[in-house]
């Protein structure tokens, strides 16, 4: 049964991981989708793995025709809704050859950044390029999903569950779009969080594009380190610079767009760096050890910000660590034990031993179940540390 409030069919204009995972998850849906993407393969991979039909039109883009406020030429097949999913440096100029090429559509971008979209649709209509009609079928959104991988093959039809999609109406945006939006996002799983779109951009500026630039900037340092000093390594260094596998030139795109809210918090980070470089460069200097365990203690005040499971309050959890075998069936096999001994599992996450054919499954429960579940899996003979 397709999605009630959902325009069809449904056109994503790229097959990348975000656009052919929404593709997926609108295919187990019920709803109708086309695809389109100027690479072939990368469309034949996105049809070949379910997550629509193609299109049966031209969407080959006319030079200087958005530009110039010329109509592209107009295929049979006109669709409800349009997901641009295409890179982030065009997809202001997709979302008006969009506007334009498919009267009456409902024309939304997944696009990491906003404001700049946004503020390229609203130079369309005064230049002339489009009508405010036109316009106001446009609402920017923002899935705040993905992966490390990218492409087609690395898509999901579940990647947006439980995830935040941001929604970036403007002033001007039809109700009518928006409701397109926000089904599309809770189709998939999603839950919708309205936004106006500076404020989205400095937001994904601090959780979301400073971490990565972290991330990147640890894991240059790793380039010549020898590797049995990599050998040591363990989660710390792997959470840190987990999403520095991202794909460089997405994020050129994405960096560069949202440059200004970025550098702000650059300059806070180069203020705190220059701060700490100053204090170890003397630390047995009076006041050196408190400094640096202010900055560590304003790292723990905001990491304790950072909201729980579902969205609730930040809540500390007690860890229970038990050994087991790295062999096929041992995580699920302590995993039942936990559930037979009734204690619900908060988070959950896995090291490994240097040297040693053992992992070290570390179990998040609530302080007051610690205990309980200790005596439990040691009673089942789990080795708990």
């Amino acid at each position: 049964m397709a999605p009630r409030g959902l325009p069809e069919p449904v056109l994503i204009r790229g097959t990348g991981l975000l656009g052919t995972s929404i593709g997926l998850g609108l295919r187990a849906a019920g709803a109708d989708v086309f695809l389109a993407d100027p690479s072939p393969s990368a469309q034949a991979v996105a049809e070949d793995i379910g997550a629509g039909r193609p299109f049966p039109g031209d969407l080959v883009e006319t030079p200087g025709a958005v530009a110039s406020g010329t109509t592209p030429a107009r295929t049979t097949t006109m669709p409800g809704t349009v997901v641009v999913a295409s890179p982030p440096d065009v997809t202001g100029q997709v979302v008006i050859d969009s506007l334009l090429r498919f009267p009456g559509a409902v024309v939304l971008d997944i696009a990491s950044v906003k404001g700049e979209i946004q503020r390229q649709v609203q130079a369309g209509v005064v230049d002339g390029i489009l009508t405010e009609a036109q316009a106001q079928r446009y609402v920017g959104t923002h899935p705040m999903a993905g992966r490390e991988r990218s492409g087609p093959v690395a898509a999901r039809g579940q990647l947006f569950t439980a995830a935040p999609w941001v929604v970036c109406a403007g002033p001007e945006t039809a109700p009518e779009s928006v409701v397109a939006a926000e089904e599309i996002a809770r189709t998939l799983g999603a839950t919708v969080h309205r936004m106006g779109a500076e404020d989205h951009d400095a937001s994904v500026a601090l959780i979301s594009h400073l971490p990565q630039i972290a991330a990147s900037l640890v894991s240059s340092r790793l380039q010549e380190t020898p590797a049995a000093s990599l050998a040591l390594s363990g989660n710390g260094l792997r959470d840190t610079t987990r999403i520095a596998a991202s794909d460089p030139q997405l994020w050129v795109q994405i960096l560069a767009a949202n440059a200004p809210d970025i550098l702000q918090i650059l300059y806070g980070v180069r203020e705190d760096l220059d701060r700490l470089i100053v204090t170890m460069e003397d630390p047995t200097a009076p006041g050196a050890r408190l400094d640096i365990a202010q900055l560590m203690a304003e790292g723990n005040a905001g990491h304790a910000r950072i909201p729980g499971k579902h969205g609730a309050p930040p809540q500390a959890f007690a860890v229970v660590t038990v050994i087991v075998d790295d062999t096929p069936g041992q995580i699920s096999a302590v995993l039942q034990d936990v559930g037979q001994a009734g204690v619900n599992v908060e988070d959950l996450r896995m090291d490994h031993s240097a040297g040693h054919e053992v992992g070290m499954l570390e179990i998040s429960v609530l302080p007051g179940r610690k205990q309980e579940l200790t005596d439990a899996l040691s009673a089942r003979g789990w080795k708990v540390v």
